[in-house]
């Protein structure tokens, strides 16, 4: 069985949405990310992904985003404690909200990036800058 997680990229005004991972996440703590979380289990439902993104943009850092989401590309890794998870990363549309750190279990701290910046830093692991380098290529081609 796998964990779905979902991550939303934003970009505005040249710069990308990342958070530093708080250091009490138990996969990658301290870290620069994407916003983003886990699907929960709905039963039968539509556009879970999707609706999932948004929840996680919002629940975290406060950011609404546009309704139409594109899928940037899917990856699998497995977590220190060993569990199996699917990552869905989304381009998402920035609507409305001063993104801030809403809740601190999860988030240490947000910045909005450059895309070099991301690239350079120290504590942007490889799976982050892959998302971003994808992010920014489907952001220019749509």
């Amino acid at each position: 069985m796998f964990i779905v997680n979902v991550e939303g990229a934003i970009c505005k005004d040249e710069k990308w949405l990342v958070i530093t991972r708080s250091s009490k996440e138990e996969h990658a703590g301290g870290t620069l990310s994407l916003v983003g979380g886990k699907v929960d289990v709905e039963g039968n439902t539509l556009d879970i992904l999707e609706r999932t993104v948004k929840r996680e943009l919002y629940e975290e850092v406060g950011i609404e985003i546009k309704d139409a989401v594109t899928f940037v590309y899917s990856s699998s890794f497995v977590t220190d404690d060993g569990c199996n998870v699917i990552n869905i990363v989304f381009l998402c549309e920035y609507d409305n909200g001063t993104a801030h750190c809403k809740s601190p279990d999860e988030v240490d701290a947000v910045h909005w990036m450059t895309y070099d910046e991301i690239m350079n830093h120290p504590k942007a692991p490889p799976w982050t800058k892959e998302s971003i380098r994808r992010a920014a290529l489907a952001r220019k081609s749509s």
